[in-house]
């Protein structure tokens, strides 16, 4: 009776203890979210409470097993195992609490700074994100170290792999020279303050907003909602545009091309009230000139400003189709056409003071030199 009894009063005491104990400490951290309300520690704190638990059944396993005096022929494998389990679940407790004071940290800076620096707070998540990601490679790594060490075939082969471990270290860093840059490029953007999470930059001709940074990539999501993965070194070694970096105001241009007699002033009139009437313009400037000439047409630029890029986005196409269905309404005359009017040639003589009627040709018949046709009579 006292075989039976024994083992399930030890390891059906751990459990329970370990439900117990870990039921308190889920009730506590709930009561102090509820009170704290400008804080989310407690809450996050809440998210270790599995790994919490598995500690804390390891533990009291770990300790109590030699006196419950089951599978004696297996004690040490059954010990070895929850020798790892209490390792694993160690390491992945240190790991969330880490990233709940971590996470707590950047959420009181955030909603402090957010309204005055937004740039300085992205520059913070960054480093945060990436600090977060090294530490917990870190732990990971030594992590698994320890749970190597607790096999006797290990401990054993300690000496000769620290003997040999300059030898593999220079032979790993040739082989992993890409991994290595990538991850030194990474510190180099977090801490250099290159690009952040949130930025808007463009690459390779495709411009989209930062949403990952890693130590070894950097993913981009583009306007139409793709992702671009690209290694980071590629920020510390060939130039891109950010349009975050700095202020993240913006000057947009928009282009027509119209006929000579378009009307320069009232187009000018036109912008300023189609301007007052978008949401997205900021209101700091505007402006609309002729740029350039050819024989048919001329070209007109209107400059407008945004607060970000998103918005310039939007005054750009809201400007360029109001103007056009302006234009089309009330002054159709100056959107450029196709002449289609005859010819009129040069007379063949003309030397001797008398000067023949002029000759015209079809305007199917009509060649033309030069950038094109010329323009049409009035």
């Amino acid at each position: 009776m006292e075989n039976l009894l024994r083992p399930l009063i030890v390891v059906g005491g751990s459990v329970v203890l370990t439900l117990v104990i870990g039921w308190a400490t889920d009730f506590l951290l709930r009561k102090a979210d509820a009170r704290h309300h400008d804080t989310p520690l407690w809450g996050l704190l809440r998210r270790a409470r599995i790994p919490y638990q598995l500690v804390l059944g390891a533990a009291l396993l770990r300790g109590s097993y030699d006196e419950a005096q089951l599978l004696q022929s297996r004690e040490e494998a059954v010990g070895r195992v929850l020798a790892l389990v209490l390792i694993g679940s160690t390491a992945w407790l240190i790991i969330r609490i880490a990233a709940a004071i971590v996470e707590t940290s950047y959420s009181r800076y955030a909603h402090a700074r957010v309204h005055r620096d937004p740039a300085r707070v992205r520059r913070v998540r960054t480093q945060v994100t990436l600090i977060m990601r090294v530490l917990s490679a870190i732990v990971g790594v030594v992590a698994a170290a320890s749970m190597l060490l607790t096999f006797p075939a290990f401990k054993a082969a300690g000496a000769s792999l620290l003997a040999s471990a300059g030898i593999l270290g220079i032979v790993a860093g040739v082989a992993a020279q890409s991994t290595l840059s990538n991850m030194f490029a990474g510190f180099q953007i977090a801490f250099g303050d290159m690009v952040r999470i949130g930025d808007t930059v463009v690459v390779d001709g495709e411009w989209g907003t930062v949403e990952e940074i890693t130590l070894t990539f950097l993913t981009v999501r583009t306007w139409d909602e793709r992702r671009i993965t690209m290694p980071v070194s590629y920020f510390t070694s060939k130039p891109f545009e950010n349009w975050s970096r700095g202020t993240p105001q913006m000057t947009g241009i928009v282009f027509w091309h119209l006929d000579h007699s378009a009307p320069l002033e009232a187009m000018r009139d036109r912008l300023r009230d189609i301007l007052r009437e978008c949401p997205a313009w900021d209101g700091r400037a505007y402006n609309l000139s002729v740029t350039d000439t050819t024989p048919t047409t001329m070209q007109v630029r209107a400059l407008v400003t945004a607060k970000d890029a998103d918005d310039i986005w939007t005054v750009r196409v809201r400007v360029r189709e109001e103007m056009i269905r302006w234009l089309t309404r009330e002054h159709p005359y100056a959107l450029p056409r196709v002449n289609t009017a005859d010819a009129v040639l040069a007379p063949p003589g003309g030397s001797n003071g008398h000067r023949p009627a002029p000759q015209t040709v079809p305007a199917q018949q009509r060649r033309y030199h030069g950038n094109g046709p010329g323009r049409p009579d009035r």
